[in-house]
């Protein structure tokens, strides 16, 4: 399992500035053919400085759940230190 891309990133408006909430479509390659995902995530920035990513809402992706959310929170916060996140 290898998250490939991302497509239709959307930022959503949050009031609180220490969280920032995303929509966005994962391309996913499960056993050499690719799936797409959506899900809703939370950016959070702890007091300690660090991020913590917070999945609210995914599509149903036939792979065991643990693995699968372990790989896309690691995904995400590279993609947000290389500052491919929206600001």
């Amino acid at each position: 399992m290898k998250i490939t891309g991302v497509k239709d990133l959307i930022r959503k408006d949050v009031p609180i500035y220490y969280r920032r909430l995303y929509s966005c479509t994962l391309i996913i390659e499960l056993f050499s053919k690719s799936a797409d995902c959506h899900i809703d995530f939370t950016m959070e920035t702890k007091p300690t400085g660090v991020n913590e990513v917070i999945i609210n809402n995914m599509d149903n992706v036939d792979y065991p759940l643990l693995p699968l959310t372990k790989e896309i929170k690691k995904y995400l916060t590279v993609l947000d230190e290389t500052g491919g996140l929206p600001v």
